[in-house]
């Protein structure tokens, strides 16, 4: 039995969820709605206040589909209630980012501004030059919008220039030794 897969997702006040033909779940909660289409195998069941997940046999692909399964609504209850949030980092000398109405404008050592638009279900905030933070209650569009900007400019490991997720550890590699004799 699926450790992760077994657990039920208690449904907290305010958030209501919806059942329809096709294995299709529809999460609303304070934050917004969400809907998506899960596995015809798995069986959805709400009782007790609780959304419970079944799989049908003990097959490889129902195993893995099981805990998947549980995981992703769950991520829809709690992207309705509280949200997610990704922050990044920008290092490097006149590296910075700015909020202009609805577009992050960055300078990032290019000749030119990236300049990027927010996207549907995400807000960006910059609560200062050299941080960004991305706002949803989709995890799968925050990590995927954050993974795009981290791309515009990874971080080198010489110096640590660019972008970086807030705690991560970029391993820094020695330059050249010089001149030999």
């Amino acid at each position: 039995m699926s450790r992760i897969g077994r657990m039920p997702i208690t449904i907290p006040a305010g958030v209501d969820i919806s059942l329809a033909e096709g294995n299709v779940v529809t999460v609303k909660g304070p934050k917004g709605t969400l809907t998506q289409k899960m596995h015809p195998a798995m069986t959805l069941e709400i009782k007790d206040g609780a959304l419970h997940v079944y799989r049908p046999d003990d097959e490889k692909e129902n195993c893995a589909l099981h805990g998947l399964t549980r995981s992703l609504i769950n991520n829809m209850v709690v992207g309705v209630t509280t949200g997610f949030s990704k922050t990044l980092e920008i290092n490097g000398v006149g590296y910075r980012a700015q909020k202009q109405d609805k577009q992050l404008v960055m300078n990032l050592g290019f000749s030119h501004q990236v300049t990027l638009d927010e996207i549907d279900g995400i807000e960006i905030e910059v609560p200062a030059a050299n941080k960004i933070r991305i706002n949803g209650i989709d995890k799968q569009k925050v990590g995927q919008f954050a993974a795009e900007l981290r791309a515009i400019r990874p971080p080198e490991p010489y110096k640590g220039k660019g972008i970086k997720y807030q705690g991560e550890v970029v391993r820094h590699k020695e330059g050249k030794t010089g001149a030999k004799k």
